[in-house]
């Protein structure tokens, strides 16, 4: 189990909190040129497919859930809706998500999130031995089992990315 020698974030405190083995990534967010998560991922040499970039969307009920999705694919919003149950999904406002999770865009993490989002993992995520999430803050990702992953999210799997 790694130690949260990168500044512990609630989701790295979170995660040894729970004894859970990972491993934490740094890389200069800043100096790294992309899209977050494309940056993230070529930053660290990673393969986009690994690299899962977590998105909050809102229900038609108004329930706020989590998508994790690889970053190199883009979130179906009618395949989100379709897995919640729900007749639409919209991307989430970057401010509500802010004030949802406790942490700022480009930084969400599945974990330890203010107040917890039902969450969903696309299925892609399962085929690799480990994926990769953020940490809580730019520049900090969190290596581990989709296995882990979707145990301590309580992730539900289905189709939706594109």
């Amino acid at each position: 189990m790694a130690k949260a020698t990168a500044g512990g974030t609630p989701a790295v405190r979170f995660l040894e909190a729970q004894g859970t083995a990972f491993t934490l990534h740094e890389y200069d967010f800043e100096a790294a040129p992309g899209a977050i998560g494309l940056k993230a991922a070529a930053a660290l040499g990673v393969e986009p497919a690994r690299m899962l970039k977590t998105l909050m969307a809102v229900l038609d009920g108004g329930e706020m859930v989590a998508a994790l999705v690889p970053v190199d694919r883009e979130l179906d919003l009618k395949a989100l809706a379709a897995a919640a149950g729900a007749k639409r999904a919209a991307m989430a406002e970057v401010k509500a998500a802010e004030r949802a999770t406790g942490y700022v865009k480009g930084g969400i993490s599945p974990f330890a999130q203010r107040r917890h989002a039902r969450t969903f993992l696309d299925a892609s995520a399962t085929a690799h031995p480990t994926v990769i999430v953020n940490g809580g803050r730019r520049g900090l990702q969190i290596e581990l089992t989709p296995a882990a992953l979707r145990e301590l999210t309580a992730a539900e799997v289905g189709e939706i990315g594109r």
